[in-house]
């Protein structure tokens, strides 16, 4: 293999953003493309790097940090000599190594969750299904701690600060130059329950007014009366990354764990549903109108 075929584009400022977990993600990718290319299989990568067929694999797939000799000797293995080209991907293994923003809320975020913050962190694109709450990035301090009260009770009041600070300080990703899109469909019970009373309830719907107004957001509402698709059985979310090595995530919350789907079979399935619910859908064009209705209601 020449040197010119291993080159790779500039990381996107999404993923370069998005902190370790998405550029673990990058460099996974590009070391397996390279892997393939070169002709060289997993048990043969391992035993260079002294380790296990298992370890290439999660390295492959970005699942644990990378030494740089172990990245330096895989380089040599596949064929990279360039010095521009090792380089660029033994910078992308230190970057990939930098705790992101999240760390700092270590104490109040499981391991399990802590992965799908840096891929939000790093998306372009989120479409997400609620049904029984305003999604998070959507969500007003005051509508999130009622949520962080509900589940976490008996937690000292700074725990619930911190986890609260946590969801806002996840919303900044919808804001500034490089902002993310995303498009929430949300029940219309979600938007019925009050959630911590009707003061916070009614100052939540009057936050969503707002943030609709931004373009890069888009809220649709599904009707009580829709009966629902018949392949969702509950939320998702489906994230998409302007790297073209990084495939579409669909994460799947559960109570103590969450899995992440990226074959393209699964998260195509997962699209057409997401697809299918927007149509049943009130279009985003009568988000608004339907938002004051609920606020009168609310009295």
């Amino acid at each position: 293999m020449n040197a010119q075929a291993a080159r790779t584009a500039p990381v996107p400022v999404g993923i370069a953003r998005g902190g370790p977990t998405a550029l673990r993600l990058l460099l996974g990718a590009q070391l397996r493309r390279l892997r393939r290319e070169s002709g060289i299989t997993p048990e043969k990568a391992a035993r260079a790097i002294r380790a296990s067929h298992a370890k290439i694999s999660r390295l492959e797939l970005g699942r644990v940090g990378f030494k740089e000799r172990d990245v330096a000797d895989l380089l040599t293995l596949y064929g990279i000599t360039d010095p521009d080209d090792r380089a660029m991907l033994l910078d992308l293994a230190r970057q990939a190594n930098i705790p992101g923003w999240w760390h700092k809320y270590s104490d109040v975020l499981p391991n399990w969750f802590e992965f799908y913050i840096g891929l939000e962190e790093a998306a372009s694109v989120i479409r997400c299904y609620e049904l029984q709450f305003v999604p998070t990035l959507l969500q007003t301090p005051e509508y999130a701690r009622a949520l962080v009260l509900r589940s976490n009770t008996g937690r000292s009041a700074d725990d619930v600060d911190r986890r609260v600070d946590l969801r806002m300080r996840r919303q900044e990703r919808l804001n500034g130059p490089d902002a993310a899109t995303l498009w929430a469909v949300v029940d219309e019970g979600a938007l019925r329950r009050p959630i911590g009373g009707r003061k916070v309830m009614r100052a939540q719907l009057e936050h969503l007014m707002e943030v609709i107004k931004q373009p890069n957001i888009t809220l649709q509402i599904v009707p009580l009366d829709h009966v629902g698709h018949a392949a969702c059985g509950g939320p998702f979310t489906i994230l998409r990354f302007d790297a073209p090595e990084l495939p579409d995530v669909v994460y799947l919350e559960q109570l103590t764990s969450a899995l992440y789907l990226d074959k393209p079979e699964d998260t195509e399935a997962y699209a057409q549903v997401m697809n299918a619910v927007c149509v049943d859908a009130r279009p985003a064009t009568q988000t608004r109108a339907f938002l004051e209705e609920l606020l009168a209601d609310l009295g």
